[in-house]
């Protein structure tokens, strides 16, 4: 039945979009990339560690993460209303929760770590997309990491399970409609992030897991690659 079905672009049910990545876009940020699945490209700049302001805010055992995600204006057929919006304001929560476990800034008390995330175009899994950016960027900007993080979306189409969703497929209205499970993991495949929106049962759960530690793997190796061409370029 799996191996049957077909998807609205004719990918396999573990097949990702095309993928991007690139490091180092953004001269003026202390480190920045950019990724993209399909025609879903996601920016990413970090600045920092610098001083916590306002002073109150700051954090004296650790340095603060502090995500901005937005989507800007122009990404979709339909024009966004420009400014934070509540789903901005999830999305840039669940950035941070996604990305704090594998950084190391316990020693940048009192300061923080901004990470902007623009998305340029939106098709589908923008959330996974400028997680991944954001991992790179971090990366590039030295900031002290355990691990590097990737993010998949993982998709139930009636009874089927897909890997990266796209727009059509997160509209799918046939069956029992669409689940959307974006997935965070680290390159041993420990979850940081996953969220689930839509009905599916343990079994599947555990089998979608499964399906996005393949799929991050192949991301992370993407991600790798990408630092170690601009590490090759500045030596």
């Amino acid at each position: 039945m799996t191996k049957e079905f077909k998807r609205p672009d004719g990918r396999k049910v573990d097949e990702t979009r095309k993928i991007v990545a690139k490091v180092g876009i953004i001269p003026n940020a202390d480190g920045s990339a950019m990724f993209s699945f399909g025609d879903t490209i996601a920016y990413a700049a970090v600045y920092g560690p610098r001083k916590m302001h306002p002073q109150h805010a700051q954090n004296p055992e650790k340095a603060t993460l502090r995500c901005d995600y937005s989507m800007l204006s122009f990404s979709t057929k339909e024009r966004i209303r420009p400014g934070p919006s509540r789903r901005s304001t999830e999305i840039s929560k669940i950035t941070e929760w996604a990305l704090e476990p594998v950084l190391l800034i316990d020693q940048y008390q009192n300061m923080v770590v901004d990470v902007f995330i623009n998305i340029l175009q939106a098709n589908a899994s923008t959330r996974c997309a400028g997680i991944n950016a954001a991992a790179m960027a971090l990366a590039h900007a030295g900031i002290p990491m355990t691990n590097l993080v990737s993010s998949v979306s993982i998709g139930k189409l009636d009874k089927t399970l897909v890997v990266d969703l796209n727009k059509d497929e997160e509209d799918w209205e046939e069956g029992e409609g669409a689940t959307d499970i974006p997935i965070t993991m680290t390159h041993d495949g420990k979850i940081t992030h996953i969220q689930l929106d839509g009905k599916i049962t343990i079994k599947q759960l555990k089998e979608a897991v499964e399906l996005a530690r393949k799929a991050t793997s192949d991301i992370y190796e993407i991600q790798k690659q990408a630092l170690k061409d601009v590490a090759e370029e500045i030596e």
